[in-house]
């Protein structure tokens, strides 16, 4: 029998409050130019988007972090329909920007469905695993990845890169549920056979991977070099906050999935080491918190969110130094991206609402 609910991990909200105010900071500093130029002298156009979404993703938060979280077991298949929904949607009437097909359009307001699947999909995968029982067969392991198969494919015809955040994070959470090894290895062979096929379907995902080769010999290779030229600018402490020179038309797309290459540039190797060591202290509240969760299905979501922050940020930092082909992969809580930040700060609400419900050394029970 579970004791009642306490207080939230303070570490873990001072991290997330942490790295919303350094992610405003520095994207206006890396979007005040691209501000002024396409929207008539307006600097600060892409902070107050990210503002608004900000508030109301703290708001999201809040609110989701002060509710058992035992509760939304319940809609965890409901919020799994409703993204496959959106998320086809999206094929049939979605709006395209730079050639890409991955927005509804609501009125005025616009938003990405495929980021609402990520917390759908780790809702929906820890009510399923925590509801079977502890031995699970290979059979069983197959059956329950298949369920996120149709999400995504949705996702992967216009979004590959979060298709395979997706993919990602359920395959994390089926190998933490499960102590056997030997299917997964299966997994990883049939995967990367499956991976090999797709690249080979179109051409422009050869090309990307020549890019990445020898990004000076192409055209396209021109984001992924000055992006580098950043990065090698900034040296130990960097030029300072809002200095950087690649931002000013070189880097294109800066505030976007480039934006680690400006944080380098203006804070140096030093600012970027202190913020990935952030995004480590984040991960290692989630790993407390899934360690210490009183049930698995309370496990499973910070696990999951775990494996979502992990891949993303590692895949991020992995594309702005050349170090994989270029994805398109955002930055948590740093790059812009209205529809991004509003469903991580949900996820965080999900983290929290789990630690209230923890019994670790140290914590003091309300």
């Amino acid at each position: 029998m579970r004791s009642g609910p306490g207080k939230t991990d303070g570490l873990l909200l001072g991290a997330v409050l942490f790295l919303t105010v350094f992610g405003l900071i520095v994207l206006y500093s890396t979007s005040a130019y691209n501000g002024q130029v396409r929207f008539n002298g307006d600097s600060a156009y892409y902070f107050k988007k990210q503002f608004f979404a900000m508030a109301l993703g703290l708001a999201a938060m809040y609110a989701i972090s002060s509710v058992d979280y035992h509760i939304l077991k319940r809609f965890a298949v409901p919020a799994y329909l409703v993204s496959l929904l959106l998320s086809g949607a999206v094929l049939l009437f979605g709006d395209a920007y730079n050639g890409s097909r991955r927005w509804l359009s609501i009125g005025p307001l616009s938003f990405q469905p495929s980021e609402y699947a990520k917390p759908a999909v780790i809702l929906l995968l820890a009510g399923t695993v925590s509801s079977m029982s502890r031995k699970k067969s290979g059979l069983t392991i197959a059956a329950v990845l298949l369920m996120v198969l149709p999400i995504v494919g949705l996702v992967g015809t216009n979004n590959l890169s979060t298709a395979v955040i997706i993919l990602g994070i359920a395959v994390i959470m089926i190998f933490i549920s499960n102590p056997r090894y030997l299917p997964f290895l299966w997994m990883i062979a049939g995967g990367c056979g499956f991976l090999g096929i797709f690249l080979s379907l179109e051409q422009y995902r050869l090309e990307r991977l020549a890019i990445w080769r020898n990004p000076e010999q192409y055209e396209k290779g021109y984001q992924t070099m000055q992006g580098l030229y950043a990065i090698g600018s900034g040296g130990l402490f960097g030029r300072g906050l809002g200095n950087s020179l690649q931002k000013l038309g070189f880097v294109p797309e800066a505030q976007n999935d480039m934006i680690f290459s400006i944080i380098c540039e203006e804070l140096g190797v030093f600012g970027a080491i202190s913020l990935m060591l952030l995004f480590l202290l984040l991960l290692w509240r989630f790993m407390v918190i899934a360690t210490h969760a009183p049930d698995l299905f309370g496990s499973l979501i910070a696990a999951g969110i775990m494996g979502h922050i992990a891949i993303q940020v590692i895949l991020n930092i992995a594309v702005v130094t050349n170090t994989i082909p270029n994805t398109g992969i955002t930055l948590p809580f740093i790059s812009y991206g209205g529809t991004s930040v509003l469903f991580l700060l949900a996820e965080m609400g999900l983290a929290l609402s789990v630690s209230r419900w923890c019994s670790y050394p140290g914590k003091r029970q309300s």
